[in-house]
């Protein structure tokens, strides 16, 4: 295949097409290598703890992971990140010789700056697990593994659907503002939802 029909091939695929998604199940995605399903972990704030207490919480991890090694951990960060933007008023600022705009173009990149600081902690941790087919379509199966890691001392919840296209909007297009994700675009608007 030449690389003109590679390009024209990967136009007319869809997004989970490319993402390497068959499809999104009620917690988590199925992909060639099988179904995924997703845990979200609720941190916990570690500064508050003693030394002992984030001991305690390591170990825990580290005896789940032991316990059940089909299990993977991934850590996404549930917040934008303003580079960019800072990048363009930094530039601005450089090239800008109005006193009162380079002073408006400071206060930009101070209120960005402020905004990183107060969601610098803002990260999720999920759980991955990779079960066997029956027991990913058996709700009672995946709440009875969602009881089993809790009893390992890690508090988790099973992911809903919108849960899923959350992170996978996070993951991907870094997009931490869309309260519902629609399995089509404009199907809110085609259902007079809007």
């Amino acid at each position: 295949m030449t690389r003109k029909e590679k390009i024209t091939l990967r136009q007319h695929q869809s997004t989970r097409q490319l993402m390497g998604i068959q499809r999104i199940t009620p917690h988590g995605v199925t992909t060639a290598q099988g179904e995924m399903i997703f845990f979200l972990v609720r941190p916990d704030n570690l500064t508050v703890q003693s030394e002992e207490g984030v001991r305690s919480r390591v170990t825990a991890l580290a005896n789940l992971l032991r316990a059940e090694p089909p299990i993977e951990l991934l850590a996404l960060d549930a917040r934008e990140s303003f580079q960019s933007n800072r990048a363009f008023y930094q530039a601005r600022l450089e090239a800008e010789t109005v006193p009162a705009l380079r002073r408006l173009l400071q206060q930009d990149m101070q209120h960005l700056d402020e905004i990183q600081l107060a969601s610098a902690s803002a990260r999720e941790f999920l759980l991955i697990l990779r079960p066997e087919e029956k027991v990913a379509s058996d709700e009672g199966a995946l709440r009875q593994m969602e009881k089993s890691i809790c009893d390992h001392g890690i508090q988790v919840r099973l992911a809903d659907e919108q849960d899923v296209k959350r992170l996978l909007s996070v993951y991907y297009q870094h997009d931490m503002t869309t309260d519902h994700l629609e399995d089509v675009d404009g199907e809110r608007l085609v259902l007079g939802d809007a």
